[in-house]
Formats: structure tokens, sequence, C-alpha cells
């Protein structure tokens, strides 16, 4: 498997950044309890960065939790008090307009992860904590059910790369929980005034296997999904989610991730893995019969032949309804919102445009789970066709 250092890491993020996105709000595991702590973004916003606006027919709505699971020890920090988790839902809400909008994390937060890019002097941090969304900050939930989709970002990046596709889905009536795992990403913002910065990265430098960081990311979705439609959810708009119908899409090891977690859980219906490594085998049971798709970079890497056999080795073994796509053009940051940075910060561009990569992204992960946790068949998914021709299917 791939061995990821630092400078590696540091080289594909200058390609291109993502940004974060606002801690609108915290809930103790323990206790569920919500502490608003949003404010409103700056009133000039002509220089701010801007997400494209969600696709489906419900306005967007966010909160944000803080989850610590006692029951086992952080991986990266054992003397740490249990696995802590920053989670933020992006929901269909009632109507328009109510509540402040939501905005991205701390300057901290922002400064860190410019400079852990290497990226100083050419994404100011202050700017790049006012990216600009679409969410508004407790809104009241849309009346209904929706299924949940949970979202895993890449490693040393934060649960805001995805904010985009969450919010889009949340729009198309999901509701999409981002989860930021600790101390796998330059910054994430706790309460209590703390940071939890990337332990993790010195781990793997170190030689240790990116099985751990999959391994984990499946416990904590498990401990997520308990904690948002187990017996006492820690969400007062809990009776939202549908809990029948549960997806999980991830990038890069978070992708990964995805299948672990459906090994792991049975709770999880349907997943994609998008342009990540997969660091486990699946077991010979396969995933029991559950859909899964594959979305990788036009790179090199995940075509048939290219330069991750782990795709290769995989697709066999994937038991139910599977597909294998590429985007001609993209690369590795394509399936975040780092395409959108980089343009309007004046960094390099990859062939594919950036509102480009976003809607493809958007289409193809809302057209897998609508046929897979809300039974729509979609022809999209049946293989190519000439409204995306930068869409490539595979079946080696």
């Amino acid at each position: 498997m791939v061995k990821l250092t630092r400078t590696a890491t540091a080289v594909t993020l200058a390609l291109s950044l993502a940004a974060p996105l606002t801690i609108a709000g915290s809930a103790n595991a323990a206790t569920g309890t919500q502490d608003t702590v949003a404010r409103s973004a700056p009133a000039s916003v002509a220089d701010f960065p801007r997400l494209p606006r969600p696709t489906g027919k419900y306005a967007v709505a966010s909160t944000t939790f803080h989850l610590v699971d006692q029951s086992r020890p952080d991986p990266w920090v054992p003397s740490a008090e249990g696995r802590e988790l920053m989670v933020t839902l992006h929901y269909p809400a009632a109507r328009a307009g109510d509540g402040r909008h939501a905005r991205y994390a701390t300057a901290e937060e922002a400064r860190l992860l410019v400079e852990g890019s290497q990226l100083g002097g050419l994404v100011p941090p202050e700017k790049l904590s006012g990216m600009r969304t679409h969410s508004r900050v407790g809104a009241r939930p849309a009346p209904g059910q929706f299924p949940l989709v949970v979202l895993s970002p890449g490693f040393t990046v934060s649960r805001y790369t995805q904010t985009a596709l969450a919010e889009d889905l949340a729009s198309r009536g999901y509701v999409a929980a981002s989860v930021d795992h600790a101390y796998e990403s330059y910054g994430i913002a706790v309460p209590g005034n703390r940071m939890l910065t990337c332990v993790a990265c010195t781990a793997l430098e170190g030689g240790t296997s990116g099985s751990v960081v999959t391994s984990t990311r499946a416990k904590d979705v498990s401990y997520l999904l308990d904690a948002l439609v187990g017996p006492a959810p820690v969400w007062r708009n809990a009776e939202i989610i549908d809990s029948d119908h549960i997806g999980m899409v991830g990038h890069s090891i978070g992708g990964a991730s995805a299948a672990t977690a459906m090994v792991a859980d049975s709770r999880v219906d349907a997943g994609i893995n998008m342009d990540g490594a997969f660091w486990e085998p699946l077991p010979p049971e396969g995933l029991r019969g559950r859909p899964f798709m594959m979305v990788g970079a036009d790179d090199g890497m995940h075509d048939p032949d290219g330069g991750d056999r782990s795709w290769t080795e995989m697709w066999p073994k994937l038991d139910g309804w599977k597909r294998w796509l590429t985007f001609a053009g993209s690369d590795h940051m394509s399936f975040s919102d780092s395409p959108l940075i980089s343009e309007h910060f004046g960094l390099p561009q990859t062939a594919l445009p950036a509102k480009r990569t976003v809607k493809l992204t958007r289409t193809y992960v809302a057209a897998f789970f609508d046929q897979h946790l809300r039974g729509r068949p979609q022809p999209l998914l049946k293989g190519p066709t000439d409204a995306n021709p930068e869409v490539k299917f595979h079946n080696p």
C-alpha cells in the first residue's frame, strides 16, 4: 500500500485546497444539549469564495455536534478521554430564510489548513474561513423522514471538504452527516477552546498502516449511528432520519472507510469510495450483496490498469450491485470542495473545470443513493451518456 508522508500530502493539497465549514452548534453525547456558537458572516463577501447553489427542492439547514465515545481509547492519543468526533448535519429545512447563514471554521482552523497545505501567501486564512455556504443554522426541519448519508473526508483534511456535496444531498431530501475523526486532520476545533491537530500524520509517516485509520473510522461510524438513530438520539430532530435507509460516501481514505464500515455494521446499506486506496480486504462473504460504487480520478491510479491495484483486487469481491467510474480531467482532490477554492484563489486547475467537477460528483452520488436508498431506478447509472462524456464506466 501507499506510504503516506507529510510532504506528499502537502503537494497533493497544494494542487487543490479544501475549505472549512462552520461549527454551528455543539452537543455532548451524554446530555444531548446544544449550544449555538455560529456568528453571521462579514457583510462584504465579494472576496470570499462561495459554494455552488444546491440543486434540490429543499432549503438547507445545519447543526453540529461534539460526540465522545468513552467506551474505547483514541488510537492516536491513548491518554485522551475517549474517541472524539465532530459531526455536522445538513438536513432539509422547512422553509428558506430561517436561521442565520452557517459560516466556516475559525480563523485558527483555516490557518492550520493553509499552513499544513504549504499554501501560506497564496490563500489568506481569513478569506478561507469566510467561505459562503447555503445552509441556515438550526432551522426547523422539513416534515417527513429522510435517508441518512454519512460523509468521511480524506486524510489530513476535514469534514468541510465535503460541504458542497453535503448541502446538495440535504437539498435533495437526505440527512447528510459529515464527520471529523479526531487527530486525523490539520485542525479540528472542539468544545473547551481546544484544537485537535494531526497526530495521526506522524504515526503514518512512521509506518503505521492506513488500515488503522479505516478500522477506526468504521467504529466511529457505528458510534455515530448509535448516537443518531439509537434508542437515545443526541439530536432533538432525529425523528426525521429514516433509520432503515443509511448510506456512506467518503473521499480518499474516507472512501476506503466506507467499505470497512459496511463490513463492520450491517446498518450501512450502500457505499461509495471516491478515489481512495483500499487498505483492508473484504471478508469471504463480501458486502453480503449490498451495493457499492467506486469513483476515481483520471490520473493513472484508478483505471483498471492503474497504479493502485487495490481497486482491481476489490472489484471481483464486490458481490452486489457495483459500478466503477472515472471522471476524465479530474485529480485526487476533485471529489471535494477543493476545485472551487483553487479556482477562487488562482491555484492550479485540472482539465475538468471546477463547477463541472462538482456537478458531476453531486449528480452521480445522488443517483446512486436515490437508486439504492430510495428504490428509484436511475438510467444514468446504466452506462455512458452523451450528456456526461467525461464519465467513463469500467468493468474489467
